[in-house]
This record gives structure tokens, sequence and C-alpha cells, in this order.
């Protein structure tokens, strides 16, 4: 198996080294973690479409004239 330069195999080549040359681990960005919850993405998928037509369809209500009596 070939090393990457200074030692460090392919799997250590994106971690960051401290002063005692031991990997740190890396933060994962909050957006990668929404992003991989995939029933999260799900409920949003089909929560906010439902809330925002429901939203428009009582606007379109109150915007409605009123019937002549």
């Amino acid at each position: 198996m070939a090393q990457s330069e200074g030692g460090r195999g392919a799997a250590d080549a994106g971690a960051t080294l401290n002063w005692e040359n031991e990997p740190e681990e890396e933060r994962i960005p909050a957006m990668q973690h929404l992003l991989d919850n995939h029933f999260l993405l799900l409920f949003l998928g089909i929560a906010l479409p439902t809330v925002l037509y429901i939203l428009w369809g009582v606007m379109e209500i109150l915007s409605l004239p009123n019937a002549p009596q």
C-alpha cells in the first residue's frame, strides 16, 4: 500500500495534526448534519409546502369580497 508524504496512510491524509502528531477530529458543519438526516428532509419536504399552501388558501379566502345580501 502506498503512503502519502510524511509517512501517513491515505486515511489520515485529510486529518490535521496537533503538536504531538496525533490526528484531530474535524468538526462536521451544521448544514452537513442537516442534509445527512433523510427523515428530517422528508418531513420538511412535506410539511413546508403543506403549511405554505394552507396559508396561501387562507389569504385567498380572506381577500374575497363579501357576497351582497
